[in-house]
């Protein structure tokens, strides 16, 4: 008989298969899970967001330290932080994707998603948010309200998640708290709520204050010390703040704060965790990021205020009709990929929620996007870098599985027949385009399975072959984005690229009208070649060659018609000024001569190529340019800025239409050969608030002083 056991040991959990003979018991296998398990009651899903070098990934640690999942608080510039684990991350000292780490807590466990906070990697702070049922938005002291921490609330508020926020670096110089909720009171109004308050003198946190339960803590070491409370205007009117925004969300509590009555903590932990949950309040927290000094009382009010995973719901669509998933454990499985990673080494690794059911090891469940079954060989638990085994991951937890074939970030995997569908957020576009060339020849087909191996790990890459110019070209959300790329393809699949400006797809046509012989004769002994046309080019309305025939008395054979029209569309292939594909051509064959014996339809052919040669360069030839029409929507301080820059770029505004927000959106026309670094410089001049969409139109002709540059250029080979 074989018998199953699952205990505790105190510090791990055990999962252990024995059979029973008599007496005796025999292990055949056992597994040792460190990470208890918990039901969705029990479990937070948390995203620290944030704008670049605001201190997120510090936090992160301050947060793990607190929780003693580590010993200490690593430092970005020594890459000897836990999430930043990535060795492009090292490298570079910030994060360049999503990272997720399992804390165990008094109440439960606490899911923490430090997401990137460089616009380049955007993507990562989609996964994050994605992934988590709250939001945590980490500012520095210093820097105040920034366009991340901005864009950062929009994220969460679009995704209906609850936002905190935590102000810290407030040992940094010139950092001041009070500034910063001043502007985030002026951005956001009394959805505003501060929990927690420095209390500085000359310029120096001496203590902090936990509003809540009216007590004042000093560090010493890392080691909280509760302290006698101090007085001060700026505590006073913080917590006068916090008790308006308390009274806001219950009449009780309302008729209570009018008639002067004192909210005991119970009261106001209740109310805060109730807008909080609401999305009718935003906490604001505070401390000094790298000592962990006020992180302590963020984290013990924290898991007061924010919903577990119970009573949050995920977006989907069950046999087609959008519903509301609850995190059931005893409900068909389903689970939302949310992360990939690629390694040419280790194989895929897909991150995943669990939004129904339960997934354990051997589980098997199909991808809703592709219909084939994936078998989930052995679930695990993500802890930044590293994985660690589970017996299951449960409703409303987050987890890990490998090699799951053709399985990609934002596929719903589910249980056979149950027919769910996870409705996926949606990543950025990316903006900037890039050639990509081998260095070493004979290196395409790696580059081009690098890049798809990392276009399936992120979603804001796209990579492809151009129709037309025949480069390879990748598409990111910005230069740090692409440099990360490069770098990637270095270490993971050994090839090395050269980045270069794409080509532009221009075209070339005529203005004017010319009728010209095209007469092909060869002798050679025995049979010779013969041919002889009259062909009128002239310009038409077409995208394409317009061919005609106009041949009276037989001048020329209607058979060898096609050949005449084959060899004008070869012809056209290549154009006469920069060698660009020619539009916008009508030929007619209006008269020739053929020799009985010696014409043939290769004869037609090349005579045909002779006439486009000969009659093109006197029609007038103009290159054209492809024209794209361009919405980009940006912040009203910054429009005259940007309608500059689209004028200097040859562009055309057409439109301006105001949006929410203080917000305009500009419609211009714009050549595209202008536009390779557009993305940059709306970023530089709006601060990167700046969203914008470039989308081809048509092709128009290219100003007479730029036509030169060009032929130069091709001629070049450039």
């Amino acid at each position: 008989m074989v018998v199953y056991f699952f205990y505790n040991d105190t510090s791990n959990y055990i999962y252990r298969i024995v059979r029973v003979t008599g007496s005796t018991l025999v292990t055949l296998n056992e597994r040792v899970f460190r990470l208890k398990q918990y039901s969705a009651s029990q479990i937070r899903n948390l995203a620290i967001l944030g704008h670049g070098g605001s201190g997120k990934t510090t936090l992160a640690d301050a947060i793990l330290c607190f929780g003693k999942a580590t010993e200490r608080i690593g430092k970005t510039a020594d890459s000897t932080t836990v999430m930043d684990f990535d060795p492009e991350e090292k490298k570079r000292k910030v994060s360049v994707s999503a990272a997720v780490y399992p804390l165990e807590t008094a109440s439960g466990k606490l899911n923490i998603i430090d997401a990137p906070g460089l616009f380049d990697f955007a993507g990562g702070a989609v996964e994050a948010v994605s992934a988590a049922d709250s939001v945590l938005i980490a500012m520095s002291g210093k820097s105040g309200l920034t366009v991340g921490a901005e864009q950062s609330f929009d994220r969460a508020k679009a995704a209906g998640k609850p936002v905190c926020f935590f102000v810290g670096k407030l040992d940094s110089s010139h950092a001041h708290f009070y500034r910063v909720v001043s502007s985030l009171t002026g951005k956001y109004g009394g959805v505003i709520c501060p929990v927690s308050v420095p209390y500085i003198e000359n310029e120096q946190v001496e203590c902090f204050v936990d509003l809540v339960h009216n007590k004042a803590f000093k560090y010493s070491g890392g080691a909280p010390a509760e302290v006698y409370m101090p007085e001060s205007e700026e505590i006073t009117r913080m917590r006068e703040l916090m008790l308006e925004a308390v009274a806001s969300l219950d009449e009780a509590l309302m008729d209570k704060y009018f008639s002067g009555e004192v909210f005991t903590p119970d009261e106001i932990v209740s109310a805060l965790s109730k807008g909080t949950k609401a999305g009718d309040i935003c906490p604001v927290f505070c401390g000094i990021n790298q000592t962990g000094e006020g992180v302590d009382i963020m984290m013990r009010l924290l898991e007061q205020l924010i919903p577990t995973a119970a009573e949050t719901t995920a977006k989907a669509k069950v046999s087609g009709e959008e519903t509301e998933l609850k995190p059931d454990e005893s409900a068909p499985a389903a689970a939302y990929v949310f992360k990939t990673i690629a390694d040419p080494f280790v194989g895929k690794l897909s991150y995943f929620k669990v939004v129904s059911g339960k997934i354990a090891s051997d589980t098997k469940l199909v991808c809703a996007r592709t219909g084939e079954e994936e078998k989930l060989a052995k679930v695990m638990y993500i802890k930044a870098g590293k994985q660690e085994d589970a017996a299951a991951i449960v409703a409303g937890d987050i987890g890990c599985a490998s090699k799951l074939g053709d399985v990609l970030t934002g596929d719903t995997l589910s249980a056979v027949g149950s027919d769910i569908v996870v409705v996926a957020p949606e990543f950025p576009n990316p903006c900037l385009k890039t050639a990509v060339f081998p260095k070493k020849k004979g290196d395409e087909e790696k580059i081009a399975s690098g890049l798809a191996r990392l276009a399936e790990e992120d979603p804001t890459i796209k990579c492809g072959t151009d129709r037309e110019t025949k480069e390879m070209i990748l598409e990111t959300l910005g230069e740090q984005h692409t440099d990360v790329i490069v770098s990637k393809l270095k270490t993971k699949f050994g090839v090395e690229v050269e980045l270069k400006k794409p080509k532009v797809a221009y075209r070339e046509t005529i203005r004017g009208r010319v009728k010209v012989q095209g007469r092909h004769k060869k002798q050679s002994g025995g049979h010779g070649q013969f041919g002889d046309v009259w062909i009128e080019f002239e310009p038409c309305e077409s995208d394409d060659l317009v061919f005609e025939e106009k041949v009276f008395g037989g001048a020329v054979p209607k058979n060898f018609f096609p050949a005449v029209e084959k060899g004008l569309r070869d012809s056209v292939k290549e154009g006469v000024l920069a060698g660009y594909p020619m539009v916008g051509i009508k030929a007619t064959l209006v008269d020739g001569s053929y020799h009985p014996v010696d014409s043939s339809e290769m004869a037609f052919k090349t005579a045909a190529g002779i006439a486009f040669r000969e009659g093109i360069p006197q029609a007038k030839p103009v290159i054209l340019e492809p024209i794209g029409t361009l919405k980009v929507t940006v912040n009203d301080d910054a429009l005259g800025d940007v309608i500059g820059d689209i004028n200097k770029r040859r562009g055309r505004v057409i439109g301006m239409d105001p949006k929410p927000n203080k917000l305009q959106e500009v419609t211009a026309e714009v050549p595209i050969a202008e536009m390779s670094d557009f993305a940059t410089a709306m970023r530089s001049i709006t601060q990167g608030r700046a969203v914008f969409t470039l989308n081809f139109e048509r092709y128009e002709e290219v100003p007479p002083q730029q036509q030169g540059k060009i032929i130069e250029d091709s001629r070049a080979g450039n």
